[in-house]
């Protein structure tokens, strides 16, 4: 059965609506993650912070903060330039800029054994780079 096209273009915009919705889903929940543990790993004493991070205990303050302030901008920037719609590339940037920073943490957790965390990192990087193409090729967010 041949589908005309107008049954064609309503169907891609359903399925780029949802696509859409996945989308925003996915840059919230990223988004409150890296905010949470940004501000987690920039403000907080590293005595506290080492209690639930342990590798903390074994490495510079100032990287700390570093990925810190890394990941606090990077949350901010899945979801701020596309909310007001200016230069909403920067969420594109973002989420790999976040991507990149779980490819660095895989690293840094196998080169101290902690090898279950390198399954959260990629699952993260996985959502990260679902991000980037989604708003990059799918389902981009216009400027005003």
């Amino acid at each position: 059965m041949l589908r005309t096209n107008t049954e064609i273009k309503m169907t891609q915009q359903k399925n780029n609506k949802a696509l859409n919705i996945g989308l925003w889903i996915a840059q919230g929940l990223l988004a409150i993650m890296f905010i949470m543990a940004g501000v987690m790993k920039a403000t907080q004493p590293i005595e506290e912070l080492a209690v639930s991070l342990p590798w903390v205990a074994s490495s510079p303050v100032s990287l700390i903060r570093f990925i810190g302030i890394s990941e606090l901008l990077g949350g901010l920037g899945l979801l701020i330039p596309s909310i007001f719609r200016f230069k909403p590339f920067l969420t594109i940037w973002a989420a790999l800029g976040l991507a990149i920073i779980m490819v660095l943490a895989a690293l840094f957790h196998a080169s101290k054994g902690e090898y279950s965390a390198i399954i959260t990192n990629i699952l993260i990087m996985g959502i990260a780079l679902f991000i980037a193409w989604g708003r990059s090729k799918k389902a981009p967010i216009l400027s005003k």
